[in-house]
């Protein structure tokens, strides 16, 4: 989400702070938090109705744990969490029967919680395979205490799962989109400063000063992604979306895009940063005109970026006509910029024959972000990913199949 900067109000009207306080509002935290309210109130109120305990907390309790902030989320985490509940009853119910209650049988209770719920698979709920055994080992109405907390915790499940499938299903690929486009907008700037500096005589810390803001855009990829991956189980088994999976393509391809520019920016602020070690104090790093070039160069190419980021979180809307056409303008400004300032460092390298391999693998770089946001290549790296997804589609669809035809093989025999 992106905010002002400096922390002051003062200077903002009443229009700008009503939209930050709904931007806020859509934020994935405030959001979760009123609907695991909300889920877990509702989820007491039918317990209360339902359940033999005068407090039956486990049913907020176990809503407050699966509600997440997207439907894909609160139905795994609902699953995860039923059966943790589910297995420690049994084991309780097991020992209980056998043994009774005392400290070799509670901590044989626990090991064995703990052992069986890494094997069914209840990820973050080990621990609560081993809590309901011990809630449901210590009580003495065993029978009616076991079923009270299974169907306490399937009513916060079923109730967190319902809410969130019923009450407007958060789909997060806005959040996404934004910060793919923060993350574009970024480079663009580091861009646009390094460009400012090429016919400047700068010392040696200031290019690595831009090495170093290069290697934090690096960094941010891991902040995009989880913002991403957030948005991709947004769309899953959400009755909102129609066309998920191309969306959750176009999102993630774009991302692999700009992760690939973010570390060719990061190298070319490596070879600026050995080009300046090699000038030495007071000299610039490229004559005057050659610098020009460059800077022309780069800001197309930071134009390229930001309206390559536009374009896919955009064509999730299906209005990315205006994008696209800003795009290829940039596309087309940059390589023909890029062939002018090709001519210009080709003079300067055969005037200084040792200078070739630092002019040469500035054009390289910029040559790799221009072919990685060209249009014609991320239609492909679409039509690939679609194709892809697709077949693994079809072998999920026809696993099921070939084991049934096994099963009625075996059956004949």
């Amino acid at each position: 989400m992106r905010l002002a900067h400096g922390g002051r109000g003062g200077g903002r009207g009443p229009a700008e702070l009503l939209a930050a306080g709904k931007r806020r509002l859509r934020e994935p935290v405030v959001d979760q938090a009123v609907r695991a309210t909300a889920a877990a109130t509702i989820s007491y109120v039918v317990a209360v109705h339902l359940s033999s305990e005068p407090a039956p907390l486990t049913a907020p309790l176990t809503a407050l744990l699966v509600v997440q902030v997207t439907v894909y989320s609160t139905l795994t985490t609902s699953i995860r969490r039923v059966n943790s509940v589910v297995v420690g009853v049994l084991i309780a119910t097991l020992f209980s029967s056998v043994v009774g209650l005392s400290w070799w049988s509670l901590a044989l209770t626990i090991l064995a919680s703990l052992t069986i719920g890494h094997f069914v698979r209840v990820d973050e709920f080990v621990n609560e395979v081993a809590i309901s055994a011990m809630l449901v080992l210590g009580v003495t109405r065993l029978a009616s205490q076991a079923w009270d907390r299974v169907l306490e915790t399937l009513i916060g499940a079923v109730v967190g799962l319902l809410f969130n499938l019923l009450f407007h299903p958060p789909v997060w690929v806005d959040t996404a989109g934004e910060s793919i486009e923060d993350l574009a907008r970024r480079g663009r700037h580091l861009l646009l400063r390094i460009a400012e500096e090429l016919g400047e005589p700068i010392p040696v810390a200031r290019a690595a000063a831009r090495l170093h803001e290069a290697r934090e855009l690096d960094q941010a990829i891991a902040d995009v992604d989880a913002a991403l991956r957030q948005a991709e189980d947004s769309l899953r088994f959400n009755p909102r979306i129609r066309e998920g999976l191309l969306s959750r393509i176009v999102l993630r391809t774009g991302l692999d895009t700009l992760e690939i520019c973010v570390v060719v920016i990061r190298v070319l602020a490596r070879s600026l940063t050995d080009l300046a070690k090699r000038r030495g104090e007071g000299e610039r790093l490229l004559a005057p005109e050659e610098a020009l070039a460059m800077e022309e160069l780069l800001a197309h190419l930071g134009g390229a970026l930001v309206s390559f980021a536009v374009l896919v979180s955009t064509q999730v809307e299906r209005n990315a006509e205006e994008a696209e056409a800003r795009l290829a303008s940039e596309l087309a400004a940059a390589w023909a910029t890029r062939e002018n300032a090709a001519q210009l460092l080709l003079r300067r390298v055969q005037q200084q024959p040792d200078a070739w391999q630092l002019h040469g693998s500035l054009l390289a770089e910029v040559d790799r972000i221009l072919d990685e946001l060209d249009l014609e290549h991320r239609s492909r790296r679409l039509m690939e990913e679609l194709d892809r997804a697709a077949m693994a589609n079809r072998a999920r669809l026809e696993r099921p199949r070939r084991l049934a035809d096994r099963g009625r093989q075996l059956l004949r025999r």
